[in-house]
């Protein structure tokens, strides 16, 4: 059975027939874009199924039902559909292309799904959207062939990124969930190959409960002004912020506080979409690179275009010699709520004198909808103009298996990261007499293991830090990979403090070796926990390794380090302090 709207043919398999010019993504921009112009905000949150199917045009119904997944089989087959039983609305087109039930059930250890099938001749399978919601457990294929002795080749799929497994017991389905694995195959199907996918998939044509509003829109005046280092922080130093689109020719005026001799660096420039934030859509992102700065010195700066839209005059400082020492503050899990601005707008207020900001990761609690990113800059005020921010990413800014793409709009930074991880992803950058590895844990771990070593390897840094989302030591989830992989070479070359979060907790362990407390600093790694909103847990368990814990508050950390003498201190959102500690190195 094909489908037909108008005079368009379309979900058949076969060799006469075509893929059309357009994706879902396009599509779907298009079809938005008429929506905005054409139905008023108040009726948003009411849109449902039968209104997009009363809504769309023939040609759009035919690309979201046959572009979301497709491929070349070149002998009949029978490809099966594992369609998530508890979703409430099944795909608009499923039936209508001539799938049924089948009365197979797949099931993994989370969900059930129901089998439904359709015979395809040789040529394309194509597919369509799992439907106008935001159902998570989506839909996922396998393919066996009509006729026993045939060999099946697939070819020309898409999405491309996505390989094949055999179908089987043990087998997974999303990337973004590999543990999640199948429980319950029936055996017919045993073998297939698998088209694996990602959760995210389910965001593609995401309409029903999808429109979003951000509190904090746009203007034509710079906001959002963030500092951040890409190169060395003795000479160079990089300022990123905000406007609307129309807003070009964006510059970075700056000076040597006390002189007046101004420098301008124009700005590069790109337009950031956020297809259902119905009120900010579309954005200007801005980045200068300031280069051949003059190390130690204080620069006063001032962005935006020529005339009155200009941001207020900030300061900066390049890093200087690094006998005099530095402070930086770094805080666990802040997910953009107003709990964790307000801290870091007490820490900015209390401890002006440190060098820099870091965020272990879950920098907001959804890292694909700009509007949060927007309460991120709002509720901390003006601290990230005034000292850089080096973050790394935690899960909860690339979800779904979607990445982080707007991790790596707003934030510019070094680029020298292991080969096989996204660039910015995972970094390093020496301050002072100090290394810092800035580690993306939500990545392959194996990945980095290598970089790791070579880093630590070559670095003359007596101080070496390392920061990344994921906790290996902790009550409720112990990383056996990071444990494995990384905590070894943390152990060889000594790496002082490890930063993480994501466990919603605060620890600060015993310094420990080899998986066990020693008893000195000299000796081994402190491993740290913290968490910059309100926890949660009742019960924290107990950790035999940890010498300060807190199952519940939110805390900042700031850490001194002068010479061959670090000071470490913990401090909860009404700035009482809560933990410490001090490490001196032997002198060399």
């Amino acid at each position: 059975m094909c489908l037909l709207w108008g005079p368009l043919l379309y979900a058949c398999g076969g060799k006469s027939d075509t893929i059309p010019a357009l994706s879902v993504r396009e599509v779907m921009d298009s079809v938005i874009t008429r929506l905005y112009a054409q139905i008023p905000a108040i009726q948003y949150d009411s849109i449902d199924d039968a209104f997009m199917l009363g809504f769309l045009t023939s040609e759009e119904k035919k690309v979201l039902s046959t572009r979301y997944q497709y491929f070349r089989v070149n002998v009949p087959v029978v490809v099966s559909l594992m369609r998530h039983k508890e979703q409430q609305t099944i795909p608009f087109w499923l039936e209508e292309a001539g799938f049924s039930r089948s009365g197979k059930i797949v099931k993994n250890e989370e969900y059930e799904y129901e089998v439904w099938q359709k015979r395809f001749e040789p040529g394309w399978v194509q597919l369509g959207i799992n439907g106008f919601d935001k159902h998570r457990p989506v839909y996922f294929v396998s393919v066996g062939p009509v006729n026993a002795g045939d060999e099946l080749k697939i070819t020309d799929a898409f999405p491309e990124q996505f390989p094949t497994v055999p179908m089987k017991v043990g087998a997974f389905t999303y990337h973004d969930w590999p543990g999640l694995v199948l429980t319950v195959v029936p055996p017919e199907l045993a073998g297939q190959p698998l088209f694996t996918t990602v959760r995210g998939r389910a965001r593609e044509a995401h309409v029903v409960g999808a429109f979003r509003e951000t509190l904090f829109p746009s203007s034509v005046r710079p906001d959002q002004v963030m500092l951040t280092w890409s190169g060395d922080p003795q000479t160079t130093v990089d300022i990123q912020w905000r406007t609307r689109p129309a807003v070009t020719g964006s510059t970075v005026k700056y000076w040597i506080t006390g002189t007046t001799d101004t420098l301008v660096a124009k700005a590069a420039s790109s337009t950031l979409q956020d297809r259902m934030l119905y009120n900010d859509r579309y954005v200007q992102r801005h980045t200068a690179q300031l280069q051949a700065l003059t190390p130690g010195t204080t620069y006063g700066y001032t962005v935006g275009t020529e005339g009155k839209d200009r941001s207020p005059v900030a300061t900066f400082e390049t890093a200087g010699a690094y006998a005099k020492g530095f402070s930086f503050i770094w805080f666990g899990d802040t997910h953009c709520f107003p709990d964790s601005g307000r801290m870091i707008t007490r820490a900015d207020q209390q401890h002006k004198d440190i060098t820099f900001y870091s965020i272990a990761g879950d920098i907001v609690s959804t890292g694909l909808y700009r509007d949060e990113w927007d309460r991120l800059f709002q509720y901390a005020g003006d601290a990230f103009s005034r000292k850089p921010l080096m973050p790394v990413p935690g899960n909860h800014d690339r979800q779904d298996g979607l990445g982080a793409q707007l991790y790596y709009d707003l934030f510019s930074l070094p680029r020298n990261g292991p080969p096989r991880v996204e660039p910015e992803a995972s970094y390093a950058f020496e301050y002072g007499d100090a290394l810092f590895l800035m580690i993306d844990a939500t990545s392959d771990v194996t990945d980095h293991t290598a970089w790791i070593e070579e880093k630590l390897q070559r670095s003359k840094a007596s101080w070496k830090f390392a920061m990344f989302h994921f906790p290996p030591y902790n009550f409720e989830e112990p990383y056996q990979d990071i444990q494995q992989a990384w905590v070894p070479l943390f152990d060889k070359y000594h790496v002082d403090l490890v930063m993480g979060g994501h466990i919603h907790y605060y620890m600060r362990s015993h310094p420990m070796a080899g998986g066990k407390v020693v008893d000195n600093f000299d000796q081994g790694t402190v491993y740290t926990i913290s968490i910059s909103i309100p926890s949660e847990h009742d019960d924290i368990g107990t950790e035999p390794y940890a010498a300060m814990r807190y199952k519940d508050g939110y805390f900042y950390q700031r850490v001194d380090i002068v010479g061959n003498v670090l000071n470490y201190r913990t401090f909860d959102d009404k700035g009482i302090l809560k933990d410490s500690f001090t490490i001196r190195k032997k002198q060399k």
